[in-house]
C-alpha cells in the first residue's frame, strides 16, 4: 500500500506544478487549439488560442511517479514480493501509455503547424494506433515471467479468464488491439469540454487501482494467501497494476486543476490517445476485459453514440442526435457546458460503482 500511496502523491504533485509549466511553453511557442467555427456551440467561444498538448504533462508525471513508487517497493517487507527492476507489466501499461501519446503528438502537431483542426487522417490515427497496441500485445502474450505468467491472456476475460473463450496467441493480439484502439478513441471523443475526459478518467483510473491492489492481496503468486485460500487471482504484476492506475488518477487530477472550466490548457490528443492506451491496457492486464465496458462506461456510451449517428447519416441520410460527440448534442439542446461535465462524471461515476460491484460480488460468490 506504501508504494502505491507513494505513486499517486508523487504524480499528482508533479502534475499540479509542472502543468502551469507546460502552459507558459506551449503558449510561447504558440501552440494554441485550432477551433472549428461556425457549429453554434457556447463552448467554443473564447477558447481560441488556449494552449494544446497539456496531456504531456501527465504523462512524465505517471512515468517518475511509477519509478518513485517502485523505489518504495523496495523497502517493503520480502513477504510482500516486491522486484528488483520495472516489470514487463509496467513495460507495456507505461508504454501504450507513451506511444499512444506519441501518436496524439503528432496529430497535435499537425494542427498546430497548419493552424487548424486537420490533424492525422482517421487511417493515420488508426495505423499509429495499431501499430502501438500490436507491438505491446506481442510483448504482452509471448514475454513470460519465469512462472510462465503473461501480462495478457489467451482467453476473453470478464471479471477473470473466460475458460471455454480461448482465442489463441494470434487472436488476442487483435483483440488487445481492438481494446486499445476503441478505448484511445473513445477517449479522444470524449475530450471536447473543460475537464470532462479528465475527471471520468481520474474515475476509471481510480477503479483500476482498487481492482489491482485487491488482486495483489488476494494473488496466487503470494503464497501466503494462495495455500489457504481456493480462490486467488492469476494475473502478472498486480502491484505494479495498482502503482500505475493510482499514478494516473492522481496525475489526471493534478492537470484537472488547470484543465477544469475555464480550462488554462487542453490535454490534446496526446493527452487523450494516452489515456484511453492505458485503460486498455489495465483492462487487459488485470483480467477486466468485457468488464472495463461498463466500468468506463462513459467512454463506450459516447463512442456508441457517435457510430450510430455516423451510420444512421450514411444510410438514411438522418440524424438521430443534433451533434456528435454525445456532449454537443447537449449543448444544442441548451445546457451549459459546467453542467454537461458534471452530469456526465456522475454517469462515469455510477458506472465505475457498478463495476466495481460487480467485480467485488464474484469474488463474494467463489468465497462464499
Amino acid at each position: 500500500m506504501r508504494a502505491v500511496i507513494v505513486a499517486a502523491a508523487v504524480a499528482f504533485i508533479i502534475s499540479l506544478f509542472i502543468t502551469p509549466v507546460a502552459i507558459r511553453v506551449f503558449t510561447a511557442l504558440k501552440a494554441g487549439q485550432p477551433i472549428r467555427g461556425g457549429l453554434g456551440l457556447n463552448s467554443n467561444q473564447g477558447k481560441t488560442g488556449t494552449p494544446t498538448m497539456g496531456g504531456v504533462a501527465f504523462i512524465i508525471a505517471t512515468v517518475f511517479a511509477y519509478v518513485a513508487g517502485h523505489i518504495a517497493l523496495t523497502t517493503l517487507p520480502e513477504r510482500q514480493i516486491a522486484q528488483e527492476g520495472p516489470t514487463m507489466t509496467a513495460l507495456v501499461l507505461l508504454g501504450l501509455f507513451v506511444f499512444c501519446g506519441v501518436v496524439g503528438f503528432i496529430d497535435d502537431f499537425l494542427k498546430v503547424r497548419r493552424r487548424n483542426s486537420d490533424g492525422l487522417s482517421a487511417k493515420g490515427k488508426l495505423l499509429g494506433q495499431a501499430i502501438v497496441g500490436g507491438g505491446f500485445g506481442i510483448a504482452a502474450l509471448y514475454m513470460a515471467s519465469t512462472n510462465g505468467q503473461t501480462v495478457a491472456s489467451t482467453h476473453i476475460s470478464l471479471i477473470r479468464d473466460i475458460s471455454w473463450l480461448n482465442v489463441g496467441k494470434v487472436g488476442s493480439v487483435m483483440v488487445f488491439v481492438f481494446v486499445i484502439t476503441a478505448m484511445s478513441n473513445g477517449v479522444n471523443l470524449t475530450d471536447g469540454l473543460d475537464g470532462l475526459a479528465t475527471g471520468a478518467s481520474v474515475l476509471v483510473f481510480g477503479a483500476y487501482a482498487l481492482i489491482g491492489f485487491w488482486q495483489y492481496r488476494h494473488w496466487c503468486a503470494d503464497d501466503a494467501y494462495a495455500t489457504v485460500n481456493d480462490y486467488c487471482y492469476q494475473v502478472r504484476d498486480p502491484l505494479e497494476i495498482a502503482m500505475i492506475a493510482a499514478a494516473a488518477a492522481a496525475a489526471c487530477l493534478g492537470f484537472l486543476w488547470w484543465n477544469t472550466s475555464p480550462a488554462r490548457i487542453f490535454m490534446g490528443d496526446v493527452g487523450s490517445l494516452a489515456l484511453g492506451g492505458l485503460i486498455g491496457g489495465l483492462a487487459v492486464a488485470t483480467r477486466t476485459t468485457l468488464l472495463s465496458i461498463l466500468i468506463g462506461g462513459l467512454f463506450v456510451l459516447i463512442t456508441v453514440t457517435w457510430v450510430i449517428q455516423i451510420v444512421s447519416f450514411r444510410t438514411t441520410g438522418r440524424r438521430v442526435f443534433r451533434m456528435v460527440p454525445l456532449h454537443h448534442h447537449f449543448e444544442l439542446a441548451g445546457w451549459s457546458e459546467v453542467n454537461i461535465v458534471v452530469r456526465f462524471w456522475i454517469v462515469a461515476g455510477v458506472c465505475v460503482a457498478v463495476g466495481l460491484g460487480l467485480f467485488y460480488s464474484d469474488f463474494l460468490s467463489v468465497m462464499g
